[in-house]
């Protein structure tokens, strides 16, 4: 059969599709067009001044953490009964998590840790008076201590003050650690960007508190210089100016992301983005779906603040590509991830969305309620909320829920079975059709669906210089198909 379309392609005179090519669609693509995708971002991103984005990113940084190493005790109020009872974790699960967060960080370490029950969170000093007194001789007693994380979701500016004379070092609540950890990983343009624009709200409220304290030394109103402007009204302005200009930064980056999303479109690649929580695996998977070399996943919290993307094949050949994004952390205010929904906006153009839980972690249950509430305040399209592929990876043993597919990215287990999950369900979601299509062999259409299909097999090859081609085609491409080679 391979021998008869020869022919008739060497009698026509027409180039022959080199065989290699079905297999090395997801290489050509990962070499030229991926390649090309970021090299295009890149040069797009250059547009914007450089020195323009690192004086955005180190100026006013509002946390006042600084580069040195910190030795840090850590108190987690556990809170009894009322709205902010966490009823899906514990306490000891919660300290957990914060001493992984400390320990993200270079040179930073845990010197000691308590967890304190209390009643009223959202008084100025969280605890009560006996418990407070108590916290705070042990506090002063450890020697070393340069700071206190105290884990609750965000600190006012009047309780961060407050306990930071109580307690005599620096005061942190798990907004501003993040951000901290956020701004140790930057690199790109864009993260720098996004963590600047998350920190206004941490320099606003300063700015309030330290305006109140001048009010209560009579200091609070005086204008500068006869302007007509008193010293808050200036910082209130310059502080608005700044973030104006990083809005404008972010929105023509936003606007190259939104050009390389509708290139990808064009060449008819479906896009599946993973999501979960931060440190459950979503990197390794890629890594393991895709085979991409350049993928160097770390076992740490946020070592992903870019959206990469990364193309791989499926069962039937088809070329996705897999969306890599930041993992999310329960008890954020909403301000840091609405920082970040540019970046995430990807995620609400994708065909497919796969959760991925590690579901050795003794909180997977609520690491999975945290990630779909993110999901659900992103206002992702309902299709593509129930088209949700949950994937439970680091498993020992392939058992359990059969909607579920369980996983080992690192011991490369059910990966076949994954693949097969994630074909069905673009092919479902995407509106794509399994064709088989009668080609004539004399001209370019087998070219054309190679380059703009997926081409599974070319069987049935007859002296009249025609076959049988099965493809994978989108709606639009086979209308494409039919206008430009005239097929009934």
């Amino acid at each position: 059969i391979f021998a008869r379309w020869l022919n008739c392609c060497y009698q026509n005179l027409i180039p022959v599709l080199p065989a290699r090519t079905l297999s090395l669609t997801a290489c050509m693509f990962k070499s030229k067009n991926h390649d090309t995708d970021n090299n295009s971002l890149e040069e797009e991103e250059d547009e914007i001044d450089e020195a323009e984005i690192e004086e955005l990113f180190q100026q006013q940084i509002p946390t006042g953490i600084g580069e040195e190493e910190h030795r840090v005790f850590i108190v987690h109020p556990d809170v009894k009964w009322g709205s902010r009872k966490q009823y899906l974790t514990t306490a000891a699960l919660q300290m957990e998590e914060a001493v992984g967060l400390v320990n993200t960080l270079y040179n930073w370490s845990v010197v000691d840790k308590i967890i304190l029950s209390t009643k009223t969170p959202e008084k100025k000093r969280i605890f009560g008076k006996g418990n407070f007194q108590a916290l705070t001789e042990k506090i002063r007693a450890i020697s070393g201590v340069t700071a206190v994380f105290v884990n609750v979701e965000r600190l006012s500016p009047s309780s961060e003050k407050e306990l930071q004379e109580a307690w005599g070092v620096k005061v942190l609540d798990r907004y501003s650690l993040v951000l901290h950890i956020f701004r140790c990983n930057a690199r790109t343009k864009e993260a720098k960007l996004q963590i600047s624009l998350a920190e206004i709200p941490l320099l606003r409220s300063r700015l309030r508190n330290e305006v109140a304290n001048l009010d209560q030394q009579g200091g609070g109103s005086r204008y500068i210089m006869g302007s007509g402007e008193t010293l808050f009204e200036m910082q209130q302005r310059l502080l608005k100016e700044r973030e104006l200009k990083i809005r404008s930064a972010l929105e023509r980056l936003r606007r190259k992301r939104h050009l390389l999303r509708s290139q990808r479109k064009h060449r008819d690649f479906p896009i599946v983005s993973v999501m979960g929580y931060t440190n459950c695996g979503k990197t390794t998977l890629i890594k393991a779906l895709t085979g991409d070399a350049g993928l160097q996943p770390k076992d740490q919290l946020f070592a992903t603040l870019d959206v990469t993307v990364h193309a791989g094949q499926l069962p039937s050949h088809m070329t996705v590509l897999y969306v890599d994004t930041i993992g999310f952390l329960s008890q954020l205010p909403h301000q840091l991830i609405d920082s970040f929904s540019a970046t995430l906006e990807d995620v609400t153009h994708s065909d497919l969305i796969i959760h991925v839980r590690d579901i050795s972690h003794p909180e997977t249950v609520n690491q999975k309620v945290n990630v779909l509430n993110v999901l659900k305040n992103l206002q992702i399209p309902e299709k593509l909320l129930n088209s949700i592929i949950e994937v439970h990876n680091k498993i020992d043993l392939i058992e359990g829920d059969p909607e579920v597919i369980p996983i080992s990215a690192l011991k490369q287990h059910g990966l076949e079975v994954l693949k097969e999950k994630i074909e069905d369900a673009v092919v479902k979601y995407t509106g794509k059709q399994i064709m088989t299509l009668k080609v004539q062999l004399n001209s370019s259409q087998l070219a054309w669906l190679y380059k703009e299909a997926t081409v599974q097999a070319v069987d049935d090859v007859g002296d009249d210089c025609t076959a049988n081609v099965k493809v994978i085609i989108s709606q639009a491409a086979y209308g494409r198909y039919r206008k430009l080679f005239q097929v009934t």
